[in-house]
């Protein structure tokens, strides 16, 4: 079935009634995340089929287009040719960089596409109110990619608030891990903030919408504090090189691209997933070699163009009284996120993966394994990856919207506060909303 031969359809034209088709899904956008979204997508073909895809990177494209046998009319460069064309597909997945999620999303809105957006919605406050508002004239179901709703941990967390009573404060680390931060910060995509977002929006957006979910109540005001502490030109050793390929501290530095990359080459896991971001998916020592050679992943980190704040605490406070305190930093192994949550009857402590609720009464606490196979939350999310795209493919076919659990509405919500924290830590002010 392509995507020529039947009628299209959204959400809000069959809410209650299942489609007797598989839904058809365009991608806008096909690197890391559109791609390991469509992978997962190809999980469920009785339920949904990539039948486009637009990518300017024709290596990258025509990948992605062998990968889901996708037609060559269905295979572009740019979003607008698939725009052009009209309504080819039910819904559309808009992965493109922070900056250029605007014009499309609204695009394709018009068009009557149902939308699956990758965070951040948009680098700005006022664009991300403009997608809202685009779904809100438009009546397009937008669901922005917010994955840490979508996993069982989050959902056992919800649960179990019961158990400590009222919430009256929240302690929250995003330990964004050293390597990770090298890669995506401070040489990768989103090292310069006036070119795609600040680093509390582009890595924990996720982590404001979750303290949000968990909470309940909306945020009415917020402080913070942080900066580029580290990765600065004044920090650079002495014998340091402007590539990590000619420099004698390559086998010592913390932050060596060879030792990252390399070790992703060869042993897998995280790093590998960096390695094929830095050579465009090809996995071979030629490749990576010539990428840190010529590419910006084989620069030193205390010679880029970066300006991402490394490190950043963000203070919270509730409607109704209760706070929450956010830790962003860089400086951390590559682990998972860690919370306290204190209530009137009880704590609940958690790592994304165990849940230990601990009752003030009785004084015992209680342990829950929220893996179901043993494996690290690291990978896919914690499933999170899986139980979006899951969610978003049944809301459309099975037309149920309430399946959906990042809604556009909270989600500008959420960011409103990301922005109103950032204007904080700029203007040394409590920002309130």
């Amino acid at each position: 079935m392509t995507a020529a031969v039947h009628t299209h359809t959204s959400l809000r034209e069959h809410i209650g009634v299942a489609l007797d088709r598989p839904v058809t899904l365009a991608v806008v956008g096909a690197g890391a995340r559109g791609a390991a979204y469509a992978e997962l997508a190809a999980q469920w073909p009785e339920r949904v089929r990539v039948v486009a895809v637009a990518e300017p990177r024709d290596t990258v494209r025509e990948r992605f287009a062998a990968r889901h046998g996708l037609p060559h009319e269905n295979t572009v460069a740019d979003w607008r040719e698939l725009a052009a064309r009209g309504r080819i597909a039910d819904a559309v997945l808009v992965a493109t960089l922070d900056a250029d999620h605007l014009a499309p999303t609204t695009t394709f809105a018009e068009q009557g596409y149902d939308i699956l957006l990758e965070k951040p919605i948009a680098p700005s406050e006022a664009e991300s109110v403009a997608i809202g508002e685009a779904a809100a004239r438009t009546g397009a179901m937008v669901a922005v990619c917010h994955v840490m709703r979508y996993t069982r941990y989050t959902r056992t967390v919800k649960e179990l608030l019961a158990d400590i009573g009222e919430v009256v404060s929240v302690e929250h680390l995003e330990p964004i891990g050293a390597y990770h931060f090298a890669h995506s910060f401070v040489r990768g995509n989103w090292r310069r903030t006036e070119e795609t977002s600040c680093t509390l929006l582009a890595k924990s957006c996720h982590d404001i919408d979750w303290l949000g979910h968990v909470v309940g109540r909306p945020v009415v005001r917020a402080s913070s504090f942080g900066g580029l502490f580290h990765f600065r030109p004044e920090n650079r050793p002495a014998e340091a090189a402007d590539r990590c390929l000619d420099c004698p501290l390559r086998d010592s530095c913390a932050y060596s691209a060879t030792t990252l990359y390399r070790d992703g080459l060869r042993h897998g896991g995280t790093k590998r997933y960096f390695t094929r971001v830095m050579t465009a998916g090809v996995l071979t020592e030629e490749a990576v070699t010539r990428a840190l050679a010529e590419g910006p992943y084989g620069r030193c980190v205390y010679a880029c163009d970066n300006d991402a704040v490394d490190h950043q605490v963000v203070s919270l406070e509730y409607e109704g009284g209760a706070t929450a305190s956010f830790t962003m930093t860089a400086f951390t192994p590559l682990e998972n996120r860690r919370t306290k949550i204190f209530g009137t009857r009880g704590q609940l402590t958690g790592d994304g993966r165990h849940i230990h609720v601990h009752d003030f009464r009785t004084e015992r606490t209680t342990t829950v394994d929220t893996s179901l196979d043993g494996s690290s939350a690291a990978e896919g999310h914690a499933g999170g990856d899986e139980n979006l795209i899951r969610s978003f493919v049944d809301a459309l076919h099975q037309g149920r919207p309430e399946l959906i659990r990042s809604g556009i509405g909270e989600s500008v919500a959420g960011h409103r506060v990301v922005f109103a924290a950032e204007r904080a830590r700029r203007t040394g002010t409590v920002v309130t909303l």
